[in-house]
C-alpha cells in the first residue's frame, strides 16, 4: 500500500477501471516570448469510475499508439494501470505510463448533435494540420469538456532565453473544431512573460492564420 494509502500493484501502478466520458488530444506546449512549438503526445482519457480504492472522476494519458490500436471514444468501459505523473505541471492528465489497456466493452453510437463532437478523435497529425484557436477556460470547463475537439494542454514558459532554466507553467485551453461551433468563445488575448518584465500578448490573428485555410464547417 502507498504512502496515501492506495492500494498498488508491485511494479507502482495503480488499477482503474471505469466509462470514458471524453476522449481528447494530449499535447503540450511550450512557449518562449513570441515563439512557441507543441509536442503531439498522445490522449487523454476522461474517466468515470474507479482508481486505486476510490470512486471518481480522473483523467488517464495514453500514447498515440494505444490509440491508434484501441480507437477509444466516450462511452467505450475501459481497464488498466498507471502510474501517478511525476510532474503534475507537465500533465494534464492524473495518470501515465499506463499499461495493460483493455477495452471491456464498446459504447454505443452517439446520436446527438453536435457541439461537442464525439466518437473517435482523428489522429495527431490531423490535429496537427487542422491547427488551433484560443479557447475561454470558462467555456472549456462548461462546454468543451467532452468535445473531440477540445483541448486542455500544459504550458512550459521559458522566461529568458539567455537562462533557460527559468521558467514558469500553467495550463491553456485550445479549440481544434470547426471555426462555426455555436458555443466557442475565445476570451481573452494571452499574455506570455518575458525577461526584465517584458510581456507578448498572442494576438487574435495568431489564431486567424493557424486556421485560415479551413472553411467555416471544418
Amino acid at each position: 500500500m502507498s504512502s496515501d494509502g492506495q492500494k498498488t500493484m508491485p511494479d507502482g501502478k495503480l488499477l482503474w477501471y471505469g466509462n470514458l466520458i471524453s476522449v481528447q488530444s494530449r499535447i503540450r506546449l511550450l512557449r518562449s516570448f513570441d515563439e512557441g512549438s507543441h509536442g503531439y503526445l498522445g490522449y487523454t482519457l476522461g474517466v468515470s469510475g474507479e482508481i486505486g480504492d476510490e470512486k471518481r472522476d480522473f483523467l488517464v494519458a495514453v500514447g498515440q499508439g494505444a490509440h491508434a490500436k484501441h480507437q477509444f471514444k466516450a462511452g467505450d468501459t475501459v481497464s488498466g494501470e498507471g502510474q501517478f505523473v511525476a510532474d503534475p505541471r507537465m500533465e494534464t492528465a492524473e495518470l501515465y505510463k499506463v499499461s495493460k489497456l483493455k477495452v471491456v466493452e464498446r459504447g454505443g453510437e452517439v446520436n446527438t448533435p453536435p457541439p461537442p463532437w464525439l466518437g473517435v478523435p482523428p489522429t495527431l497529425p490531423e490535429y496537427r494540420a487542422r491547427g488551433h484557436r484560443r479557447l475561454a477556460a470558462v467555456t472549456y470547463d462548461s462546454q468543451c469538456t467532452t468535445c473531440i475537439w477540445g483541448c486542455k494542454m500544459a504550458v512550459e514558459m521559458i522566461i529568458d532565453h539567455w537562462n533557460p532554466r527559468k521558467k514558469r507553467y500553467r495550463f491553456e485551453t485550445f479549440c481544434y473544431g470547426p471555426l462555426s461551433c455555436s458555443v466557442y468563445k475565445a476570451g481573452p488575448t494571452r499574455k506570455v512573460p518575458g525577461r526584465k518584465g517584458m510581456s507578448y500578448t498572442e494576438e487574435d490573428w495568431v489564431d486567424e492564420e493557424a486556421t485560415a485555410h479551413r472553411e467555416p464547417d471544418e
